[in-house]
């Protein structure tokens, strides 16, 4: 009776993280990189709905801050992304950002 509770909470755990990475998952938009502006920390993306901003549009094409400008260095013009980003007092920031698959 013991190892069936055990098993059913690393059940019920190994479910939960589950839904957790695929939630993080969903949260990630699908990029471009059109322009980089290392000096400014700026980074110029056509984009995918966001939507933790509420925006729904398609294709859109907008300059963002970045939170860490080193990201700046891991991608070039043309790259595919996928990105994080935030409303902070400096305006939308990327938070996280990758090269797309």
């Amino acid at each position: 009776m013991k190892i069936n509770k055990i098993a059913a909470v690393a059940l019920a755990l190994s479910l939960a993280f589950t839904a957790v990475s695929a939630v993080a998952q969903a949260a990630m938009v699908n990029g471009e990189v059109k322009k980089i502006d290392e000096s400014a920390g700026k980074i110029t993306l056509k984009h995918g709905p966001i939507k933790s901003l509420d925006m729904n549009e398609d294709g859109m094409t907008m300059v963002f801050r970045v939170q860490d400008p080193a990201m700046l260095k891991q991608v070039k013009v043309g790259d595919k992304v996928q990105f994080e980003a935030e409303r902070t007092t400096a305006g939308i920031t990327i938070t996280k950002m990758q090269k797309g698959k």
